[in-house]
Order: C-alpha cells, then sequence, then structure tokens
C-alpha cells in the first residue's frame, strides 16, 4: 500500500476539523501559490501590489471562511485563484477611486503609475464582464478565473471543474471570444 502524501494527508485532516491543517497546507503548498499570484499579478503590469501580499491576504481570507471543504489540490487551487482575482479587483477599485478623487494627492507625474492606474480600469472592465458572462454561462467564468486570473494549466482547470480537458479548451477558447466582444461593446 502506497504512503499517502503530506497534501493529501492535510485535506484528510482539514474534514476532520484538526487544528493546524490549513496552515499545514498552505506551507505546503506556498511555492505554488506564490506562482499562481505572480500569473494573477504579471497579466496587469507594474502594480504596487505583489504576489507575496496576494498570497497573504488570501490566506486570511481563506482562514476567515468558515465551512469550506476542498475536494483536492485542483479544487483548493481554483478556489484560490477566485480568492486572489476578488482581492485584485478590490485593489484595483481602490485605485481607481483614489484616482478619481480619493484622499490621495499626486505631486509628481509617473508614467508607471498612470500604467497602474489604466491597468486598474481594465481589471474592473473585465470584473464587470465576466459579472454579465455569469447570467449566460457561471462555468465559462471559472474557466476564466481559473485560467486567466489563476494561472491554472488545462489539466488543472480540468480537474478543478471535473471535466474534461478537452471542454476545457473549447470553453476557454468560448470564453476568451465571448469577453473580447463584452469587453469590445464597453470600449
Amino acid at each position: 500500500m502506497s504512503e499517502i502524501s503530506p497534501v493529501t494527508r492535510c485535506f484528510h485532516d482539514l474534514r476532520q476539523g484538526k487544528a493546524g491543517a490549513f496552515e499545514r497546507l498552505v506551507n505546503l503548498l506556498y511555492d505554488d501559490l506564490r506562482r499562481m499570484a505572480r500569473a494573477h499579478l504579471a497579466r496587469r503590469g507594474p502594480q504596487t501590489l505583489n504576489p507575496t501580499a496576494l498570497v497573504h491576504e488570501a490566506y486570511m481570507r481563506l482562514a476567515e471562511a468558515e465551512g469550506l471543504d476542498y475536494a483536492d489540490r485542483d479544487h483548493f487551487m481554483a478556489v484560490c485563484s477566485v480568492v486572489m482575482r476578488n482581492i485584485a479587483i478590490d485593489f484595483a477599485r481602490r485605485r481607481s477611486a483614489a484616482k478619481r478623487g480619493g484622499d490621495r494627492q499626486r505631486v509628481t507625474f509617473d508614467e508607471a503609475l498612470l500604467r497602474i492606474d489604466a491597468q486598474a480600469e481594465d481589471l474592473i472592465a473585465i470584473d464587470q464582464a465576466l459579472s454579465r458572462m455569469r447570467e449566460l454561462s457561471p462555468r465559462l467564468v471559472r474557466v476564466v478565473e481559473c485560467r486567466f486570473f489563476g494561472g491554472l494549466t488545462e489539466r488543472e482547470t480540468a480537474g478543478a471543474l471535473g471535466v474534461s480537458e478537452r471542454t476545457i479548451r473549447r470553453e476557454w477558447t468560448k470564453a476568451r471570444a465571448l469577453l473580447r466582444e463584452m469587453l469590445g461593446e464597453a470600449a
């Protein structure tokens, strides 16, 4: 009989309600979570939010959430991807609000900050398009969350959503086309 992996043991311990199981799980998957956070942030260019802060904020939100049950590693990573996306969107909204007359007063011109503000607006537009897409197909939104925001592979996304890789490829193509159309309407 093969020995159970430490990650699988953590999921079992989580289901049993054992203290410290969630912390051990995050420690075991920390490098993967940082890779995911880098993928989330890399798509947005320069910004003040960094991967470590994104992982730690996601950890805090997930640790505070009650009643979450993760089927396996792929499901856990998909949930983390959604949480990281929400954090990035919240961050973008705060930046956008500050840009539009918040308590911040910019003194010097910095092109990097200008790019960050434009990217924050793009992220908000993507979030709004995903909200509209959710009305048409919640699973397409989950595919986008896993692939685009989470940086998950087709295989990981298929595992997280419980469908074949071929279905993920087809739905990823469909979701990108629909997003392009929706974002084109918003422009």
